[in-house]
């Protein structure tokens, strides 16, 4: 038997896979990558099934002229009982399907570090899936399925935010109060709970926990409040096309779909592109209509939200940035500050997750000034006006952070003994 053991978080933007050596309880490797599949237009042979993870996925979905279909948010389906499955060139894939390519990816890259096939992991997931139990138990079915796929035969689930506490745990010098919060692309998760130095190998920790939670609110829903105020309008967001004697505003349903890259699909067939073309010809011609017949005939999503995330980040240093796309004939440069971001944009989502919060701790009978150490892990989690507000409750002192991208894989990984028979 294996003296090692995988973590893996499978996450809505990023994935990866931390390795643990059970005989000394230490990290010895991680592996990273965007949770992220691109599918050529033409595959090579009906015998053979062509496909990218990751970093590759991205160059290729580019070099390909993005020809081709390129997924990403793939967590984001999980819950969705609409999603049965999808044609991709020759052959169907079910969510769990999908789901495997990228946790097979991060296994491979295990496995041949290690040269032995491990088949034992820690398995992550959110505190919640979805508010709706029918979906949650769906989403939860079809993670166990991907993780089976992967080639995994005996794995345990873990709430991600736990297995941050044990990246957490290692650092300390005494015994905390600690509340996690764990901000991904798509949801925001706390745990509470009490941490002990050197407890990362008692095999019980049940007395520990005191309370999980979460709220489906994630950084995929601060981009798409950016793509609705700074990107839509470049869009036609706010045009009008006449209609007999009357002239009308777009229809909503353009611009709503726009502001999520997997939904600009539903744009990308015969008849929404007629329809959009007739609001072009309705419009007088506007050059902001025609900006969005280019950006979904040419597939331009991808490459779009990726400049609005990178303005999203770059506002974590800087008070200002520009959110730049210059495709084609498209020609959006627009300034955002980080007072906009936060008063203008997504303070809705910002007071959404606080307000969670706020009741999270309340209906478990704790205040602000009983927590010892607020950890913050996540992408997410560098958002300012989300970090402003945890400043705000509990003080700067008070707040901790450690890798962002690999907290989750860590404590994944460590959380291990828990589950050891």
């Amino acid at each position: 038997m294996s003296k090692y053991i995988y973590g893996v978080d499978f996450g809505t933007s990023n994935s990866s896979l931390a390795i643990l050596d059970t005989s000394s309880n230490e990290i010895v490797k991680l592996f990273t990558t965007p949770s992220l599949l691109f599918f050529p237009e033409y595959q090579k042979s009906f015998k053979t099934f062509y496909f990218e993870v990751g970093h590759k996925a991205v160059e290729t979905y580019v070099e390909s002229k993005m020809q081709g279909r390129f997924m990403k948010s793939i967590k984001a389906v999980l819950p969705n009982p609409s999603f049965t499955k999808t044609w991709i060139s020759n052959r169907t894939f079910m969510a769990e399907d999908l789901v495997a390519l990228i946790i097979s990816f991060l296994k491979k890259q295990a496995d041949d570090f290690l040269g032995e096939t491990i088949t034992e992991a820690v398995i992550g997931r959110p505190v919640v899936f979805s508010k709706n139990p029918d979906k949650e138990a769906l989403a939860q079915d079809r993670l166990q399925k991907a993780v089976q796929l992967a080639g995994f035969e005996r794995f345990y689930f873990q709430m991600e935010p736990i297995a941050a506490a044990y990246t957490y745990e290692r650092q300390i010098q005494k015994k905390e109060l600690v509340l996690v919060g764990d901000f991904g692309g798509g949801t925001s998760d706390f745990t509470l709970m009490n941490l002990r130095p050197n407890a990362t190998s008692a095999t019980n920790r049940t007395e520990d926990m005191i309370a999980k939670g979460g709220i489906y609110i994630g950084g995929d829903n601060f981009d798409s409040k950016i793509m609705w105020h700074r990107g839509t309008p470049h869009f036609g967001r706010g045009v009008k096309e006449q209609f007999d004697d009357k002239w009308l505003d777009l229809s909503l349903s353009y611009f709503t779909k726009i502001t999520s890259w997997e939904k600009m699909n539903f744009l990308n067939t015969l008849k929404m592109k007629e329809a959009i073309e007739k609001s072009y010809v309705f419009s007088g011609r506007d050059y902001r209509v025609k900006n969005l017949l280019t950006l979904i005939e040419q597939n331009l999503g991808y490459l779009l939200f990726k400049q609005i995330e990178k303005a999203k980040i770059d506002l974590t240093n800087s008070d200002t940035t520009n959110l730049v796309f210059d495709p084609q004939t498209i020609n959006l440069n627009e300034e955002i500050s980080i007072k906009e971001l936060a008063t203008t944009i997504i303070p809705l989502e910002v007071e959404k997750i606080t307000a969670y919060l706020d009741d999270f701790l309340s209906r478990n009978n704790y205040t602000y000034n009983q927590i010892d150490t607020v950890f913050l892990t996540g992408g997410s989690s560098m958002v300012r006006p989300l970090k402003q507000q945890f400043m705000e409750r509990f003080g700067a002192h008070k707040l901790k952070s450690g890798d962002n991208f690999n907290s989750v894989a860590m404590g994944l990984a460590l959380s291990y003994q828990g589950f050891k028979k």
